[in-house]
């Protein structure tokens, strides 16, 4: 098969090293990619929210899966544009319409959707500028910290945690009134704050069967012991140690399978990938937020553990036939450090050499803000690499990852010390 990957980071580079060395695949593109897709396929000068362009090189390049890494363009409607064009509508496409991407394209529809089919989330209420005194007097009403979340794509950051009632007040003015997320926080989402563990849970679905992926954890804020700003991601782990066979029976009973089964019944069909970003309360799985496409840096650490054909499992996938798959994964730990830029996430410097990555060894290196330029690595971003090693025991894999992490350098290099340590 020709296959069209769209995306340019480090979840990408992972999915297109699962997806070049499968039989399966003829030849691979990837649009817009970075310097380590270039080293898996053909990297493209297109940008994934261009519908015309993608649905113009799908076209006059014989593509016969699409494979979207990002949320925007899903939300945005890329696969509507295919299922509805007469030389598109027969390529297979890895990812939902529209109507099923609104389940991470707004929080508000998430959580009202939760709630019509009895998901366990926290307790909400949704408000807008000329509703902001109503979003005040619900403030007042819960017990800090206060968690407000944008409703619409803020780049995975539209996520404010205040630990006071006067914060909470004046970023809800800021968000509602001031801005402070442009369009995705013209609408707020106040929630109680779930006091617990997180973890991260993934499925493979066609709309009616679905394939669990090994679970995950990952580490969002950009200090040790999880303290400071908000990022994209600073490292996960998988599996998760303390998900056992109970929780994960619960977690399938409670919120994957009301999940899919809500879906059908709102009549939303849906082929491709569901994260569930879950909170575990005492021994409850709780849902904090859904994806619509694989977590990043989850991808980095669970498609190392996945042993089955990642082409063949998406062709079954899009073809409706997941019940005729059957999905093999390792029974060993993964462990992703994320190496970022000095200053990230707020202001940093970028194009620095990077030095050493080949004398990495053990682990893989999955570029994310990563370009090539004369024949040298440059840091192009804030997130950098995510550093990859995989082991019998999550001890090992946390050693393996960490020697590589300390091994490569370029100037402002900075990485948190501790991700896996708490689940030792």
């Amino acid at each position: 098969m020709n296959i069209l990957l769209l995306g340019g980071g480090g979840r990408e580079h992972a999915m297109s090293w699962k997806i070049s060395v499968s039989p399966l695949c003829t030849k691979l593109f990837i649009a817009p990619g970075n310097a380590g897709t270039a080293l898996c396929g053909e990297n493209l000068d297109i940008n994934p929210n261009d519908h015309k362009a993608v649905g113009r090189f799908a076209a006059e390049h014989a593509i016969d899966m699409v494979v979207v890494g990002p949320e925007e363009p899903l939300v945005k409607g890329l696969a509507d544009y295919f299922a509805n064009r007469r030389e598109l509508k027969d390529i297979l496409f890895m990812g939902p319409g529209s109507a099923g991407a609104q389940l991470e394209g707004s929080k508000a529809f998430a959580k009202s959707f939760m709630q019509r089919h009895q998901i366990p989330t926290a307790a909400y209420k949704t408000f807008t500028c000329d509703s902001i005194g109503e979003g005040l007097a619900f403030i007042d009403s819960l017990m800090p910290p206060y968690v407000l979340k944008a409703d619409g794509l803020a780049a995975g950051k539209g996520v404010v945690i205040c630990s006071t009632k006067q914060e909470a007040e004046e970023t809800l003015h800021e968000m509602l009134c001031g801005a402070m997320f442009g369009e995705a926080s013209r609408t707020v989402v106040i929630e109680e704050f779930l006091k617990g563990v997180e973890m991260s849970v993934f499925v493979v679905t066609d709309g009616i069967t679905y394939r669990m992926l090994p679970s995950a954890k990952d580490y969002k804020r950009i200090g040790e012991k999880d303290t400071g700003a908000n990022t994209g991601g600073m490292g996960s782990v998988s599996p998760v140690p303390f998900a056992n066979q109970q929780l994960m029976q619960r977690i399938e009973q409670r919120i994957i399978q009301p999940t899919i089964n809500g879906l059908n019944k709102e009549g939303i069909p849906y082929r491709g990938f569901i994260f569930f970003g879950l909170m575990i309360v005492g021994k409850d799985p709780y849902v904090i937020e859904y994806n619509v496409r694989l977590g990043d840096p989850e991808a980095e650490a669970i498609l190392t553990r996945l042993d089955s054909d990642f082409v063949a499992l998406m062709q079954f996938c899009c073809q409706g036939r997941l019940q005729d798959y059957t999905l093999e994964l390792s029974p060993r730990y993964a462990v992703s450090v994320m190496l970022t830029s000095g200053g990230y996430p707020d202001q940093f410097d970028k194009g620095f050499e990077i030095f050493h990555t080949e004398r990495a060894s053990a682990c893989r290196l999955f570029y994310a803000g990563v370009q090539e330029k004369e024949g040298k690595l440059l840091t192009s971003g804030g997130r950098v690499m995510a550093v990859t090693s995989v082991a019998a025991t999550l001890e090992d894999a946390m050693a393996l990852a960490y020697d590589n992490a300390r091994i490569i350098d370029f100037k402002g290099k900075y990485y948190r010390r501790d991700i896996g340590k708490d689940l030792l």
